[in-house]
């Protein structure tokens, strides 16, 4: 079959490499795409905003599937537009997208049906907001309500960081997506995140992994889309994922069905790993972005048979294999990022870096001019590596790098270091 990935970032590079490898798969397209995604695929000006350019799009080339990477057209209700069109999609609808559109829905679902969260509360009033901080104490989680790029989370270590964040976010920081706020308590112990294939009914794990949001070495720095990541996640072992399955992600599917938003799709748990188990920090309705490169990386099974399952609603016999190795993957992020940054700048030596064994880059803020690759976003490649361990797997990402030539461009320097020590020990 023809299909058509929506998206342009690093994980749309992951998810086409992946589809492209499938034997269902007659042709790829992918809009916009990005300068690596073009040397699999034909990539497309066409906007996830005009739905109805969309569906002209896929009767125009026999499209058989559409594929929405980025949350904002989950969000918007383009898997809706098409599935009325009788096209097949994969994602959520709009409804079920709530659980990333809306952190506070997402905590009313989780506080209807005894899903463990962080205490919270809902509010449009400063007032009222910082009145709940000043009952909560510090530290404390103040976030913009709706879509903010991963960047609409602030943990502030004072009450007053915490009152300067509401006045912010309200003041429109963060544009319409700050226009309500979630403030929560601050939640002790280890981050993690949790992937499932989601079919209506029907949960089927994924492998385990874990991501780097902060800038810098250390996890110092702001928050960003993430810097790098790595799977398997020591850290959730076999008796926490079935926990988590059993707690938090079957109880979330269930309760969409019972609200009449039945969720298909990937279902991705922000998890935090506390002294008294798994607690949900968030939802995403599609698939992380650094973390989807080291899933792709492992998956062995199909991955059009695994859409397809999921859209047809038929993940009940569906099995997914991995491979043994791990996956690290090492985010090169233009100067600058999360802030301002420049584009343009010319990027050498992806071709000897990509010979390394076990090593694939993904691209996710670049451009194709005549021959050259120019960086053209704030996260720009995704140098990524298998190995016989998370520490072997970084050491193959990070020799890589070092034949990568690109001045403008930065990276921390210890992603994994959380898996790495646990192996050491």
């Amino acid at each position: 079959m023809n299909i058509l990935m929506i998206g342009s970032g690093g994980r749309e590079h992951a998810l086409c490499w992946a589809i492209r490898k499938s034997s269902h798969c007659d042709r790829l397209y992918c809009a916009p795409g990005n300068g690596g995604i073009a040397d699999i695929a034909d990539c497309i000006d066409l906007s996830a905003d005009d739905a109805d350019a969309v569906i002209a799009f896929c009767r125009e080339k026999d499209i058989g599937l559409v594929v929405v990477g980025p949350e904002a057209p989950l969000v918007a209700g383009l898997v809706d537009r098409l599935t009325e069109a009788g096209i097949k999609a994969f994602g959520p609808s709009a409804k079920a997208a709530q659980l990333e559109g809306s952190k506070g829905f997402t905590k009313d679902i989780c506080a209807k049906y005894n899903i463990p969260t962080a205490a919270y509360g809902r509010f449009r009033d400063a007032g009222a907001a910082k009145a709940f901080i000043r009952k909560m104490g510090a530290p404390i989680v103040v976030k913009a309500d709706g879509l903010a790029a991963g960047k609409g989370v602030i943990i502030a270590e004072s009450v007053t960081d915490a009152e300067q964040a509401v006045d912010d976010m309200l003041a429109g920081q963060f544009g319409n997506a700050g226009a309500e706020l979630v403030i929560e308590e601050f939640l002790e112990g280890e981050e993690a995140s949790f992937f499932a294939l989601v079919d209506g009914k029907t949960a089927v794990p994924m492998a385990t992994a874990q991501d780097h949001k902060r800038a810098f070495d250390g996890d110092q720095g702001p928050n960003t889309g993430g810097m790098g990541a790595y799977s398997p996640a020591p850290v959730l072992t076999p008796t926490l994922c079935e926990q988590v399955m059993a707690d938090i992600i079957l109880p979330t599917v269930k309760a969409m069905e019972a609200e009449g938003c039945p969720y298909k799709g990937v279902l991705y748990a922000g998890l935090m790993l506390t002294r008294d188990g798994p607690s949900l920090i968030e939802y995403n309705c599609r698939f992380g972005d650094p973390e989807c490169q080291v899933l792709m990386a492992r998956l062995k099974s199909d991955m059009v048979e695994a859409i397809l399952a999921s859209v047809d609603e038929t993940l009940d016999s569906l099995t997914l294999n991995w491979r043994d190795e791990a996956a690290l993957t090492v985010v090169m992020a233009a100067k600058g990022y999360p802030g301002s940054y420049e584009k343009g700048a010319v990027i050498e030596g992806l071709d000897a870096a990509e010979a390394e064994p076990g090593v694939r880059i993904f691209h996710a803020g670049t451009k194709r001019d005549s021959k050259k690759t120019l960086a053209a976003g704030g996260r720009v490649l995704n140098v990524t590596a298998l190995g016989s361990s998370v520490t072997d797997a970084k050491a193959k990402a990070y020799a890589a790098i070092q034949k990568i030539n690109w001045a403008e461009g930065f990276y921390r320097s210890d992603i994994g270091y959380r898996a790495v020590k646990r192996e050491q020990d």
